[in-house]
């Protein structure tokens, strides 16, 4: 029978152990102080987070497919998750941190990038960010991009931003930053979308839509950046989302339940062996993690390179006109996705199969049968002010110069 690890092994034990040369050292090795490097220490309560690894997660390929496309290109917009609860929205979200890349953050505390001084010149960072450059010095680190959740119980300073309490507390007037300016170059994740309030709700899509957020606290204001990638997701009973919201999101993905029984059963095990040892399931995943977290750097390098001929660009516009969608985000998403679909296929020309794979998730959606009915009404009533001002109107204006002429001099 082989020993327990808890059983310690006398002959191995002894051998490694301090041999006392006299009666006040053996007192020393078996006093408090020798004790106090076996006796457990305090436990701190914290919890080291170990996400559910994100190729552990069982079907709901639209899905996976949805949020990899944003992580290669946050131009798409981000990603909405619309289904009902249980079915692994946020648990797929959160497994995104081992799949994050690195990207360049600036070192200085203005934010300057050496984009800034490629666009406006060296006037357009600081003194220091400019003599760096100068110098052949880097201006940014790497760094992972970071997932920022937004708690369920936000109040509007928390998300902007507000005055320090503590320098208030000094008689000071300070600023500090909010949620968004965090979520800077990061992934900002709003569970529960469609329950937050309006005010935090509009804050959140001005940011995202502008890059930039204007906190003002009496004499004091900043301007911060908040260049994020939106990722979202609701449940449809517990409520809508206004029209002008829902529009923001690039990429709008239906998460079912699964279907197949042993899909099903499969979930259950992995989630079961999850629970039991975290660290272990992530180990079982991490080789095929870290590959999957540098094809994703790969495809993010080759994005650039990645072209739409003018030939699939207008067979992609042609659909969506065919779907009466009237947002000009639905270009925007459904052809950046495309380019992301293509890259992480290794390719740089857009092909249709790349329109016919994320056509679903970038369009869907879209469509508003209010407008539709509301502009057909108005073209209508267009209609008939027409048709009435040339009924009416055009037969009296041809009229009136004949009788102008007739009452003449010398007619």
């Amino acid at each position: 029978m082989s020993d327990s690890p808890l059983t310690t092994n006398p002959d191995t034990s002894s051998a490694n152990a301090p041999q006392p040369r006299s009666l006040r050292e053996l007192i020393d090795i078996v006093s408090g102080r020798a004790l106090k490097d076996i006796l457990p220490q305090e436990d701190a309560g914290l919890a080291e987070p170990l996400p559910f690894p994100f190729l552990a997660i069982v079907g709901q390929f639209e899905m996976r497919l949805a949020l990899c496309l944003n992580l290669i290109n946050p131009a798409i917009g981000g990603v909405l998750l619309i289904g009902p609860r249980g079915t692994g929205k946020t648990t797929a979200v959160r497994s995104l941190l081992e799949l994050l890349p690195e990207i360049e953050r600036s070192a200085c505390f203005y934010g300057c990038l050496p984009e800034d001084i490629e666009t406006g010149g060296m006037d357009a960072v600081c003194p220091d960010c400019a003599r760096k450059y100068a110098e052949g010095r880097p201006l940014t680190v790497k760094d992972r991009v970071k997932l920022i959740e937004l708690p369920l119980n936000a109040r509007l300073e928390d998300v902007v931003g507000g005055l320090d309490e503590r320098a208030v507390a000094h008689e000071r007037f300070r600023l500090k930053r909010g949620i968004l300016a965090q979520a800077d170059r990061n992934i900002l994740y709003v569970d529960e979308v469609n329950l937050l309030p309006d005010e935090i709700v509009d804050a959140i899509l001005d940011a995202a839509s502008s890059g930039t957020y204007t906190v003002r606290r009496g004499p004091l204001s900043a301007t911060y950046r908040a260049r994020f990638v939106l990722i979202g997701s609701m449940n449809p009973e517990e409520g809508n989302l206004r029209p002008q919201i829902l529009d923001r999101f690039g990429l709008r993905v239906l998460v079912h339940g699964l279907k197949d029984p042993h899909q099903r059963l499969e979930a259950y095990r992995r989630t079961q062996f999850y629970r039991v040892n975290p660290r272990a399931t992530v180990a079982h995943y991490a080789e095929e993690t870290a590959l999957m977290r540098e094809e994703i750097t790969m495809a993010r390098r080759l994005l650039p390179s990645v072209q739409i001929s003018d030939q699939i660009a207008l067979e992609a516009i042609g659909l969506i006109q065919r779907l009466r969608i009237d947002s000009l985000r639905a270009e925007i998403t459904l052809l950046e996705a495309a380019r992301a679909y293509a890259a992480a296929d290794n390719r740089t020309e857009v092909t249709l199969e790349d329109i016919r794979q994320v056509a679903p998730m970038a369009l869907r959606m879209r469509r508003s049968i209010f407008m539709e009915k509301y502009l057909e009404n108005q073209s209508n009533e267009d209609e008939e002010i027409l048709r009435l001002f040339s009924s009416q109107i055009e037969p009296n204006l041809s009229v009136a110069p004949a009788q102008e002429d007739k009452d003449a001099p010398g007619s």
